[in-house]
């Protein structure tokens, strides 16, 4: 695609955006008196704007022009923010994690697929160079302590001599002896068919006889194969089977990286040019126009000085340079405007020394009797509320429409024709810096006039200062700070650097390295019957593609983004709960990679006999989140985080201490902060085990991480056979494997792949392929996560605060129905009768 093509794309958007923020700022002031009706308007609000999320992340990552992309910026991070919130108050609505557009998608004629929020790739790119630099430094610590891992699959011993030449020895015989008794077969052969021909005696063949006979092999052969190619045709046009050379890499997706490429080098080249012109640009209109300004802000104070004096008899006060200086009365204003502000002004002050007055005269029984009119209404107000359901108000809106309202004013109907490569547009720089330049020339102009209005003070009205004013503002100022600092944490560690406390912790195997795995990795299929179940008021469970998304929302977008993190609904803490082998700890290590974030390992086995002591322990977690803060972002990760919150400790376990942070994980959530990009996650097989009070505390977001469903174990098993080097072949069942194999994990297959695929059996393949039978085999010695298992791990879930809230809505909603249709009951009884 050209940058026509993304630009058009932008504005298609840009659009979107408008017409939904217009619905929007609608629908926040009308209250909403059915549920249902509520949560189908918020879910079709979330799904607008993924799409628009999707294309704008699509046209910042493709996009040239470094002026648009900043605004473009600004935009994806108020979206991202938006459908955060929504995400939000759906949870808040429903009670539970888990919601189903089923047939909202039906309504906007969207697939599934399109309801996959994308990981926005500047996440990465911004800091690849940071990234790389401290994996090269981790790796080198690694290497130095002796901790780095081996890989063991090359690693060669050596073996002496006569060792070896007996396994050549070995080997060759037994080649010799293949060839031998290939030979001797052959012989046998011969001599078989020599016996079968003096058996039956010499016939005489009809040649014509014999030409017909190959002709009816040959044609039978040759129609066989014409069937079958046919066959294979007809089943490539109906969509269910893929086109030959479809996992081949095809030319257009080689060019498409190389233009891919290309892009980000002018991307860069033409960023580093903008950020130039900036500094350039600047100093230019500094030496050309500065003095004019400061001439002109000086002309404009002096006007006002004179007006304020003509009106009011005496010369107004200056404001600080805290509260703004001249630029809070000058902002966007004509003198004339100054003006008619500084005459409301007196007009306010005189209508509220009369309303002081009255007020002093009403009686106490009028007031009492107002405050109880004011009771009443407060009371019927919350009884209506109760009723009604309301959009809370969005923190993103006004970042959203700032950002559309500049795209209107700027870009909307902009000829472009002049600027053909997409670099800066100077004429926008010179706008943006001389409003930066005015700031600054208004800074210094503000202390000479402060300075002027005292000798006019002084010189026409004698009127003596005292200093002592503005000295007690300040001091309640800093009171007042004081008073909200309060108790501050020590630093314990104020003489080490960042960098040995680094160190530190690598050699301690508390900061491990993330394995590269993608969020994509993370295979699963969608949920197609959530809704039609939930209407059944059965609970379906969750599908892997639900369990990803909710990854995405909770862990990598607020990770990836400081703007969001900040203000978007704060999730500090993460659990993952579900049977071994569903890719628990495959997510943590996603979310490390999809961010660029540093992995601390804080698990009661890791942690086991390291800084011992109630000193030590506070010691280790300070060092960890000091680092943790520095080198944000950063996710925590407890393992088996049930062994932290232990109804009873095991004998076998007491000498490792596991529940040393049960007390401090509380306070560590409380410090901290919106600006702190950390998350702390925790993985458990086991959550039976655990106080389910002190653990739900601690951990602010529970995802329950089911096994995989028929149409998820179907796409696994295709797409790590492939991974692998396998090919499907119409001798493998795949759908077989996919129902023969419920209850299995996604951890159990790619053991059995791995177990199946060795390299002599991918040499095998192009004569031998794949069966279902080889992987039936190696399955049987593993056993499955059975369906009472995953009832336990519901059965838990429902104990979690958000599982009873989800249990007593649907409980009160089924009375509410019940007595419904009594009342209906009612009614018609009472018509018969009449």
């Amino acid at each position: 695609m050209s940058n026509a093509m993304y630009n058009k794309m932008w504005h298609q958007t840009q659009e979107a955006l408008n017409s939904l923020l217009d619905k929007e700022s609608q629908k926040m002031t009308e209250p909403q008196k059915n549920r249902v009706f509520f949560f189908q308007m918020l879910a079709t609000f979330y799904i607008k704007y993924v799409q628009i999320f999707r294309n704008l992340e699509t046209v910042y990552d493709k996009m040239v022009h470094p002026q648009k992309r900043t605004l473009i910026r600004t935009v994806l991070d108020g979206v991202m923010g938006r459908i955060l919130e929504l995400k939000n108050e759906m949870v808040e609505l429903e009670l539970t994690e888990f919601h189903y557009f089923d047939d909202i998608l039906q309504d906007l004629k969207l697939a599934p697929q399109q309801l996959d929020i994308p990981i926005p790739k500047y996440f990465l790119k911004e800091k690849v160079e940071v990234i790389k630099e401290r994996e090269k430094i981790l790796a080198q610590i690694l290497a130095e302590s002796g901790l780095a891992t081996k890989d063991l699959k090359y690693s060669a011993k050596s073996m002496p001599i006569e060792e070896a030449v007996k396994l050549i020895q070995i080997a060759e015989r037994a080649r010799q002896g293949r060839l031998r008794a290939l030979f001797m077969k052959q012989i046998y052969l011969q001599e078989y068919r020599a016996k079968l021909s003096k058996a039956l005696g010499e016939k005489v063949t009809d040649t014509k006889a014999a030409a017909l006979c190959i002709q009816k092999i040959w044609r039978g052969f040759h129609q066989y194969k014409r069937t079958e190619k046919e066959r294979e045709e007809e089943m490539i046009f109906l969509g269910m089977d893929p086109p030959p050379f479809f996992n081949q890499v095809s030319t257009t997706v080689i060019k498409a990286e190389r233009v891919d490429r290309l892009r980000e080098e002018i991307q860069t080249k033409h960023e580093a040019n903008y950020k130039a012109a900036l500094v350039t640009i600047k100093d230019n209109l500094k030496l050309t126009e500065g003095p004019d300004i400061r001439e002109s802000l000086q002309e404009q104070i002096r006007h006002w000085f004179i007006e304020c004096r003509n009106l009011t008899g005496t010369f107004p006060d200056f404001p600080d340079v805290e509260e703004g200086g001249s630029a809070l009365i000058f902002s966007n204003k004509t003198p004339q405007q100054v003006i008619d502000d500084i005459i409301a002004k007196q007009e306010e002050d005189e209508r509220g020394k009369k309303k002081k007055g009255e007020k002093g005269k009403t009686p106490k029984k009028a007031k009492k009797e107002k405050e109880r009119k004011l009771m009443k209404e407060k009371k019927e107000k919350s009884k209506e509320e109760e009723e009604e359901w309301k959009m809370s108000p969005s923190v993103f809106f006004q970042t959203m429409e700032e950002g559309n309202n500049i795209y209107k004013d700027m870009w909307m109907n902009k000829d472009e024709s002049w600027n053909f490569p997409q670099d800066y547009d100077p004429e926008l720089v010179k706008e943006e810096k001389w409003k930066e330049l005015e700031s600054e020339l208004r800074v210094q102009v503000d202390e000479l006039m402060r300075q002027e209005l005292k000798n006019l003070k002084l010189a026409v009205n004698r009127e003596r200062e005292f200093p002592g004013k503005p000295g007690k503002k300040k001091d309640k100022k800093n009171k007042g700070k004081k008073g909200k600092k309060g108790k501050k944490d020590k630093d314990l560690t104020a003489d080490r650097t960042i960098e040995s406390l680094y160190r530190e912790l690598v050699e301690e195997g508390l900061l491990i390295q993330a394995l590269k795995v993608n969020l994509s990795d993370y295979i699963g299929e969608y949920s197609y019957l959530g809704t039609t179940l939930r209407q059944v008021s059965i609970e379906p469970m969750p599908s892997l593609l639900d369990v990803r998304q909710l990854i995405t929302l909770y862990g990598i977008l607020p990770l990836g983004s400081a703007a969001v993190h900040a203000k978007a609904p704060l999730v500090k803490s993460l659990l993952l709960v579900g049977p071994p082998g569903v890719g628990k700890k495959m997510l943590v290590h996603a979310i490390c990679t999809e961010t660029g974030a540093n992995l601390f390992n804080l698990s009661s086995r890791n942690i086991a006999g390291k800084y011992p002591g109630k000193s030590g322990l506070q010691m280790m977690l300070h060092v960890v989140f000091k680092v943790a803060r520095e080198l944000q972002p950063s996710v925590v990760w407890i393992e088996d985080t049930e062994k932290t919150f232990y109804k009873k400790v095991p004998h076998a376990e007491k000498m490792n201490e596991p529940k040393r942070l049960k007390k401090q994980l509380p306070k560590i959530l409380k410090l901290l902060k919106p600006d702190d990009r950390i998350l702390i996650v925790g993985t458990t097989q086991r959550p039976f085990d655990a106080e389910i009070q002190s653990f739900c505390k601690v951990y602010q977001k529970i995802i329950l991480v089911p096994r995989p469903d028929y149409a998820s174990r179907y796409v696994l098993w295709k797409q790590i056979i492939q991974r692998h080097g396998g090919i499907l072949s119409k001798t493998l069942n795949v759908s077989c494997l996919a129902k023969i194999t419920d209850g299995f994990t996604q951890g159990h297959i790619v053991e059995v792949v791995k177990d199946v695929l060795t390299d002599r059996r991918i040499r095998q393949q192009t004569y031998k392929p794949l069966t279902a039978a080889e992987f039936t085999e190696a399955i049987t010695g593993m056993s499955p996560v059975y369906k009472e298992e995953e009832e336990s791990f519901k059965s838990w879930y429902a104990k979690t605060p958000l599982g009873k809230k989800r249990a007593l809505a649907l409980t009160g909603d089924t009375t509410e129905k019940a007595k419904d249709k009594g009342k209906k009951k009612e009614k018609k009884g009472k018509k018969k009768r009449k």
